[in-house]
């Protein structure tokens, strides 16, 4: 009866304490939103290999890297201005359709980076023309966004004979303490 007593005062006194101090991710800031646009005259394709693959008509892979920079209206992430962000992926395309994946760099005003894994779905609309649809989970961060951590969704528009590309993103994050 004793050795019940006790495993009962210790299994309710960690219990206790488990709920009195909620482990990591309770711990961390509020999660923070925030969106952007960037039209065709601020983003560019400064690299794209495209290699055909051959077993159906229209079957491509991609490589490119897409470079968006933030003149005017920067969105600001924990304080700090975004610069322009670097995104680096693989499309597998047939016919201007299917999936793309990548990764991506912001680069905040101070220097900082953080960064992040994407998944898009992209669809034929027109003639070298896509729209698409992207997921990225933020994977980690340099100095002030070392803590950093979240999920960003972008939608857009492609022109891959302009080497153009317009974007509505959305960004929600929290800061690790």
């Amino acid at each position: 009866m004793k050795r019940l007593c006790i495993l009962t005062l210790v299994v309710t006194a960690t219990l206790g304490l488990a709920l009195a101090f909620p482990a990591g991710g309770a711990l961390a800031q509020q999660k923070q939103r925030v969106s952007y646009k960037i039209d065709a005259a601020n983003a560019k394709f400064p690299q794209q290999h495209v290699i055909e693959i051959g077993d159906v008509p229209g079957h491509k892979l991609r490589l490119y890297e897409l470079l968006r920079v933030f003149p005017n209206n920067a969105p600001v992430i924990n304080g700090v201005k975004l610069k322009e962000t670097w995104s680096r992926g693989v499309s597998d395309y047939i016919e201007e359709s299917g999936p793309n994946y990548g990764y991506v760099v912001y680069v905040l005003e101070n220097g900082d980076r953080f960064f992040g894994r994407f998944n898009t779905l992209s669809e034929h609309i027109g003639p070298g023309k896509l729209k698409y649809s992207s997921v990225t989970a933020i994977t980690g961060g340099t100095g002030k966004f070392a803590g950093i951590h979240g999920t960003a969704w972008s939608s857009g528009t492609t022109d891959l004979n302009a080497g153009i590309n317009e974007a509505q993103s959305e960004i929600e994050y929290w800061m690790d303490r």
